[in-house]
């Protein structure tokens, strides 16, 4: 049976209706994309601008190399950034300590002994943890961690470098575990199955079948991890303190990069003065770290990916 005359017309529009919504999306969605693209380059372009103004007022060779850093100083205000800079990679290092071994160890478990039942519910819970706000942490470490400490330890004060460093290393576990246990699960069975055909127990299969094969994607999380305890913001500004010092104390209070932008933030600083360009170069400073632990991040699941 042949269609009419308005069956025909009806298709024709439909099929006019279809070609111009296939013209449209791509550029709808070509334009949704480039908003996280345009927002990055706006916010690396704020950074560098503000950065530069504060250069012009602060020699850059006095931020790089100066190792005091006094911006609220009466007599001469003092911006190296080695002490903010020391700050960071104390928190950062005990962070690590605490995170790799527990994280990596918890993927072991769930990718090679866990049932399925039981993976079902402990990597949830685990992943429950990075849902905790972080000024939750903050206020774990200052009220509940740092008395446990001066219990066993009491020279250390109540602000410091390990309370906030442990706190940091238990949220970043869920980050190691969750990446870790996805590069694991993805090494083929029939790896595995050789492994234990030729007599290796579970333990030797996973140390040395399955973390090898999996090396890239776990190095990848631990790198992405570190980047994101250099970034953490709250944990440290709650219970770091904001001691800016270059020494290698870590019972006593410290100042990161983060919480020295806090500090400045909550308006200890006027509007255009040195101290308030100050927050973009410790700002700029930061996303170099971040980027650089990126692109390292990168780097390394590209150089030791193996195929099978």
């Amino acid at each position: 049976m042949r269609p009419s005359v308005q069956e025909m017309i009806a298709q024709s529009k439909g099929k006019k209706f279809k070609k111009n919504v296939e013209k449209f999306v791509p550029v709808i969605l070509f334009l949704i994309a480039s908003v996280s693209v345009l927002t990055t380059i706006g916010i690396v372009l704020t950074l560098i601008v503000e950065t530069i103004t504060f250069f012009t007022r602060v020699p850059i060779t006095d931020f790089l190399f100066g190792t005091t850093w006094l911006p609220f100083s009466n007599k001469e205000a003092m911006f190296g950034i080695w002490p903010l800079i020391i700050g960071t990679l104390k928190v950062t290092l005990i962070a690590t300590i605490v995170a790799v071994p527990i994280g990596i160890g918890a993927a072991i478990y769930l990718s090679e002994y866990a049932s399925e039942t039981v993976r079902r519910i402990v990597k949830p819970v685990l992943e429950i943890l990075a849902g905790i706000p972080t000024i939750v942490y903050g206020f774990f470490a200052l009220t509940f961690v740092t008395p446990v400490l001066q219990s066993f330890f009491p020279e250390i004060k109540i602000f410091n470098a390990i309370s906030p460093g442990i706190v940091v290393g238990i949220m970043i576990i869920p980050m190691i575990a969750s990446l870790s246990e996805d590069a694991m699960s993805s090494v083929p069975k029939q790896i595995r199955e050789g492994a234990l055909a030729m007599g290796s127990t579970k333990f030797e299969v996973a140390m040395k079948v399955t973390l090898p094969a999996a090396l890239s994607g776990i190095v990848a999380s631990v790198v992405l991890a570190i980047s994101r305890a250099i970034g953490e913001t709250m944990i440290v500004s709650l219970a770091a303190g904001s001691t800016p010092k270059m020494d290698g104390d870590f019972t006593g209070s410290i100042q990161t990069m983060t919480s020295y932008i806090v500090q400045v933030s909550k308006g200890d600083a006027g509007y255009g003065t040195t101290i308030y360009y100050s927050i973009y170069a410790v700002g700029f400073t930061l996303f170099v770290f971040t980027m650089v632990m990126n692109i390292l991040a990168s780097y390394v699941s590209k150089r030791f990916r193996e195929e099978y």
